[in-house]
């Protein structure tokens, strides 16, 4: 009996030191493209979108898709499985991995500029504002789109690259906002300690 109480003791001393462990590490989503990196970091306040887009840019899903959408002052937008499954030009901006997200809002998680959010359908179809499963836009507008708060989940923050984000913010688009010549991305996660994260681009954590 003593033998199996230890037992249950060092491997639930254990398991409290591997979530010790993980809670002190966190991700750094590096999205790469013709005109540069854009690094971001992923909110624990919005645990689903949190998951999923770390589960889609580790099976590569993103990689060789565009941003489809593009309006300088606003935002850019991209996720969409479409525009790199030879799919027509038409459909870009339709497509989605077969599923939706819960809406995940806070009154601290707002439309800043540089913030990750993900996109949706309208609300005339969309009622409960439930995200499309892979499609994201990155606010760029300096002044942020507060009038979106509350209204689409953000889910992260830029932390680097922000003159990318201008910069393809700036390309020529057709009548549908889409740039002429397409702006295909890779992505990649990396795993690091959250003071280092701190110490290496000035991001400060909320307090639990």
């Amino acid at each position: 009996m003593r033998i199996r109480f230890l037992n249950f003791l060092h491997i639930f001393f254990a398991f409290l030191f591997f979530l010790s462990c993980t809670s002190q590490e966190d991700q750094v989503v590096t999205i790469s493209t013709d005109f540069g990196e854009i690094e971001i970091v992923l909110f624990d306040q919005t645990p689903k979108h949190k998951a999923n887009f770390l589960k889609l840019a580790q099976e590569k899903f993103y990689d060789s898709t565009a941003f489809h959408r593009v309006i300088n002052g606003f935002m850019i937008q991209g996720g969409d499985i479409n525009t790199k499954n030879g799919s027509p030009v038409e459909t870009w901006g339709q497509g989605n991995p077969d599923y939706t997200l819960p809406l995940e809002v806070s009154p601290n998680l707002m439309h800043v500029r540089g913030a990750l959010a993900a996109a949706r359908k309208p609300d005339s179809v969309n009622p409960n504002k439930e995200s499309n499963g892979s499609q994201f836009y990155i606010v760029q507008n300096p002044n942020g789109e507060h009038r979106l708060n509350m209204e689409y989940t953000v889910f992260g923050q830029v932390l680097k690259g922000m003159e990318v984000v201008d910069s393809i913010a700036q390309q020529p688009v057709n009548e549908y906002a889409r740039p002429l010549k397409d702006i295909r991305m890779k992505m990649k996660v990396s795993t690091l300690p959250k003071s280092e994260i701190t110490a290496k681009y000035g991001y400060i954590y909320p307090k639990d």
